[in-house]
C-alpha cells in the first residue's frame, strides 16, 4: 500500500507541469502574411483574333476599259510598287481596233459634213437647221473616239498604279483574252490597313467605336497600340462572328500578318486582390481568407474580372478586415494566426 502511494504522489508530480502548460497554451497557429481589402478597378478586357487587310476604302481594282489581249504582267502578288509603276500590258484585240478604226472615220465623215454644211448656209443651200445637225453629229464622233482613246483601243496600253500599293491579287496571266470590265489586279493603300477581326455576339455588344486595343503579333513581337474603327451590327454567316476592324501603325504590319488583341470595353469595380489571395475550395467554389483580429475566416467570392496578378472580387466581405496572402492555403474557419511581420502590420 506504501509503496502504490508513493507510486501516485510520484505520478502527480510529473502529470501537474503537463496539465498547467495544457492550460496556458492557445492552440496551434499558422504564420501569415497580410493584405489590406481595398476598393478599385481593373479594365474589363475582350481578347479576339486577326489579320491584317486592307480597309474598305483603302482597296481598288483595276479592270480591263476594253477587249484586249493581256501580253505582260509587270507584277506579282505581294509586290509594294511605286505611285505610276507598270502593272499590265494590253493589246487591244480586233474587235477593238475595228471599233477604233470606225470612230476616226466616223469624224472624218462627220467633219466634212460640218464644213460643207457650213458652205452651202453661206450661200443659201442649206438652213442653220441643218447645220446645227451636222455638227451635232461631229460632237458624237468626237465623243466616241476620245473614249476608245481613254480605253486604249488605238493600240498597247499599260494598266498602271494609281497610288503607292501592296499587289493583293493578280487575276489574269500573260496571253489571257480579258473582255471590258474584268479585274486584273487589286491593289491595298499600304498606309490603309487595319486588323480584321470577328467577335462572338454575346461580346460583340460590349465593343464600341474608339475602344483602346493592344495587338501582340501572333508567333512573338513588340506589342503595337490601336483602337477600334469599325463596329458590324450583323453576324457573318460564313463564321457565326460580327466583324470588327482595329487600326494598326502605318509601317508596323504585313499584309495578312495575324494578331492577338486585347479590347479594353470598360472597367469593373469591386474589392481589388493580389491573384494568390484567391483559393477554390472543395466544391469548385473560389475564396479568400480574411483575418478578423487574429483568427482566421474563409469568405466565398466571386471574381469578377483578371488582369495581370491581379483580381476583382465580391462577396460577404469584411470592409476592415485584411486579407491573407502567404499561408492562406493552410487556414481553415477559426484558426489562430501569426504575422510574419514582426510589428504586426499588415503586409503589402
Amino acid at each position: 500500500m506504501k509503496t502504490l502511494a508513493a507510486f501516485a504522489i510520484f505520478a502527480g508530480m510529473i502529470a501537474a507541469p503537463a496539465l498547467a502548460a495544457a492550460g496556458t497554451t492557445n492552440g496551434p497557429s499558422v504564420l501569415v502574411k497580410l493584405t489590406p481589402l481595398t476598393h478599385g478597378s481593373l479594365p474589363r478586357v475582350l481578347t479576339v483574333y486577326g489579320s491584317v487587310g486592307p480597309a474598305s476604302s483603302a482597296r481598288q481594282t483595276l479592270m480591263a476599259p476594253l477587249q484586249a489581249a493581256v501580253t505582260n504582267v509587270y507584277v506579282r502578288r505581294g509586290a509594294l510598287v511605286a505611285k505610276g509603276a507598270p502593272l499590265v500590258r494590253l493589246v487591244p484585240s480586233p474587235a477593238s481596233v475595228s471599233a477604233y478604226a470606225q470612230a476616226k472615220s466616223a469624224l472624218r465623215v462627220a467633219t466634212d459634213l460640218v464644213s460643207r454644211t457650213r458652205s452651202m448656209v453661206g450661200s443659201h443651200l442649206a438652213t442653220d437647221q441643218q447645220l446645227f445637225q451636222a455638227e451635232k453629229s461631229q460632237a458624237d464622233a468626237e465623243a466616241a473616239l476620245d473614249a476608245l482613246q481613254a480605253q486604249g483601243a488605238q493600240g498597247p496600253h499599260t494598266l498602271r498604279a494609281p497610288f503607292p500599293a501592296i499587289v493583293t491579287v493578280i487575276d489574269t496571266t500573260p496571253g489571257a483574252i480579258v473582255s471590258e470590265g474584268a479585274g486584273l489586279v487589286q491593289l491595298a493603300q499600304p498606309n490603309g490597313l487595319v486588323l480584321k477581326a470577328g467577335v462572338v455576339p454575346n461580346e460583340a455588344r460590349e465593343i464600341h467605336v474608339k475602344d483602346p486595343v493592344k495587338l501582340t503579333p501572333i508567333g512573338g513581337g513588340a506589342s503595337l497600340a490601336g483602337t477600334v474603327l469599325f463596329h458590324g451590327s450583323l453576324v457573318e454567316s460564313i463564321n457565326g462572328l460580327v466583324p470588327v476592324d482595329i487600326s494598326v501603325p502605318a509601317g508596323k504590319t504585313l499584309l495578312g500578318e495575324m494578331f492577338q488583341a486585347n479590347i479594353t470595353v470598360g472597367h469593373i469595380n469591386g474589392y481589388v486582390v493580389p491573384h494568390r489571395a484567391i483559393l477554390v475550395n472543395d466544391t469548385g467554389n473560389t475564396y479568400i481568407v480574411q483575418a478578423h483580429g487574429m483568427t482566421a475566416k474563409k469568405v466565398v467570392v466571386h471574381v469578377l474580372v483578371s488582369d495581370d496578378d491581379k483580381d476583382v472580387i465580391n462577396g460577404a466581405l469584411e470592409p476592415g478586415a485584411p486579407v491573407v496572402l502567404a499561408g492562406n492555403y493552410q487556414l481553415d474557419n477559426g484558426m489562430k494566426i501569426r504575422l510574419a511581420d514582426p510589428k504586426g502590420k499588415a503586409s503589402q
